[in-house]
């Protein structure tokens, strides 16, 4: 595998997270680095370029922001829509065009959980409670 060099300026922050993951692990701040990196990297294989901007874009907005977009939700006939294609696609199967559709209406639900998981992670580093915004899927 051929390698490249790169000069990176990390603000100190980050380079005493590193450096104390590779000490951890008993690695050189170089390997860790790389790790961190291919880490960062793999976890976004296959999330459309739209919601990694839109994840990026969140790192500049104010506080009011974030919570605005931690709060985001899909419209509801948007989620009675895709239960209906759900629904539809076990007990007769799904047009093209429907499968279409149920694609898209995913996409969205999956870009909307992923722009509203960065905010809140954003909104915690920024020292926030937001435990409220984190509710259970079904009635415990």
């Amino acid at each position: 595998m051929s390698t490249q060099t790169l000069t990176v300026n990390l603000p100190e922050h980050l380079y005493r997270q590193v450096a104390r993951r590779a000490a951890r692990v008993q690695s050189s701040l170089e390997d860790e680095l790389i790790a961190v990196v291919a880490a960062a990297l793999s976890t976004t294989v296959g999330v459309p370029t739209e919601t990694l901007d839109a994840m990026a874009q969140l790192a500049y907005l104010h506080d009011d922001e974030l919570w605005a977009s931690a709060r985001m939700t899909t419209a509801p006939a948007e989620n009675e829509r895709m239960q209906s294609l759900l629904f539809k696609r076990q007990s007769d199967g799904l047009t093209q065009a429907e499968q279409v559709e149920a694609e898209r209406l995913l996409q969205h639900s999956d870009h909307i959980m992923l722009v509203r998981a960065q905010a809140m992670v954003l909104l915690r580093q920024r020292g926030h409670d937001v435990t409220a915004l984190i509710q259970p899927i079904w009635p415990v």
